[in-house]
């Protein structure tokens, strides 16, 4: 035989009576809600505050005027010479985002010099104050250990290791990188940490790497045309000095020439098309060093910082009044489920 389908009526009559039996055992749920607000308000006393410090700003690359540039590109490829390109890759699109937390931009902030608590010091051996680790090493072979502000000094096994473990640390729990919206190219750089002054530290000391990084790299070719077109201009020019006075050297030399003896011409007419030469020479250094320029000037990217963190610093912590009411909602609400799925599973035992 088919059962009979259960009808509204007799389903709102049960949900009734599961109702009135949990109604009964509100004294319990008070009790236990009650509770978890005291344990939601003595969490909240006990945990320090996380400190928020942010940067954001657009990496922006000067673009205007591409045509005249590639006119110039196109005159100094013909002379064999390279006005520097951009480059792409690691500056475009979600590789940014991960170049602020790579092993490389995270050691060298770690190992740059700030001012922490009135004193000049390593940012990693602020960290090791902040996190009370450098406490932790005491009566141990750590105690003494020293970290240099150059990463060509002696390499050293111990102390690489807990460079290493520090940049997994930050990586992990103190810096989130992200874009503000996905439409948009500003970046936004959020450093946590209890300690206010090594969030805002820490903040700062990795923009800072990261967009030296970014102008050295992105500016580099151009940078190094101008460096071998600027020694060329400076030999080029001595060699011309060098001619221009042999010509008056020479010339000095036979004020009232001979007509007749043309041998002697010969040495100040040897000076003067060396002079000459060297002079056309020179001119067109001078305006390919001048397109370098220009092209190192166009290359150089702009950096707009939009908000930089500044104190007071913005504070993440649940207050213990919010912490009590979360404590109490979250205990009422496991309680009444525990409760009703108690009820349901014993109403349809009892039916079978």
């Amino acid at each position: 035989m088919m059962e009979e389908p259960i009808s509204l009526r007799e389903v709102l009559l049960k949900l009734k009576l599961i109702a009135f039996k949990v109604g009964k055992k509100w004294v319990l749920i008070l009790i236990f809600s009650l509770f978890g607000a005291g344990i939601g308000y003595f969490y909240s006393r006990t945990q320090k505050p996380v400190y928020r410090a942010v940067t954001s700003f657009v990496l922006e690359e000067n673009t205007e005027g591409a045509g005249g540039m590639a006119q110039y590109a196109g005159m100094a490829s013909m002379m064999g010479l390279n006005l520097g390109g951009g480059v792409g890759g690691i500056f475009q699109g979600d590789n940014l985002l991960e170049l602020y937390k790579s092993n490389a931009i995270l050691r060298k902030a770690l190992l740059s010099k700030v001012e922490f608590r009135d004193s000049e010091q390593l940012l990693i051996d602020s960290y090791l104050k902040v996190t009370n680790l450098r406490d932790s090493w005491k009566g141990s072979h750590l105690e003494n250990i020293k970290f240099y502000l150059s990463e060509d000094s002696l390499r050293d096994r111990t102390r690489d290791s807990l460079l290493i473990s520090a940049v997994e640390d930050i990586r992990e729990n103190f810096i989130i990188v992200d874009k503000m919206d996905k439409k948009l190219s500003i970046i936004q750089v959020t450093t946590l940490s209890s300690d206010e002054e090594f969030a805002k530290l820490l903040n700062e000391q990795i923009v800072e790497t990261v967009n030296k990084f970014y102008i050295s790299t992105k500016s580099k070719k151009a940078l190094d045309n101008i460096i071998i077109l600027q020694r060329q201009t400076d030999s080029v020019r001595n060699v011309l000095n060098g001619a221009i006075y042999a010509t008056a050297v020479s010339a000095d030399a036979t004020p009232n020439l001979n007509p007749t003896r043309q041998v002697l011409r010969t040495s100040g007419q040897r000076s003067q098309f060396t002079a000459e030469a060297n002079k056309a020479i020179l001119t067109q250094l001078v305006q390919n060093l001048e397109l370098a320029k220009i092209s190192l000037r166009r290359e150089t990217p702009l950096i707009q910082i939009i908000d930089a963190p500044i104190y007071p610093l913005t504070k993440q912590q649940l207050g213990p009044r919010k912490a009590a009411a979360v404590g109490f909602i979250l205990c009422a609400f496991l309680i009444t489920s525990f409760f009703i799925i108690k009820y349901i599973l014993k109403d349809i035992l009892k039916s079978e």
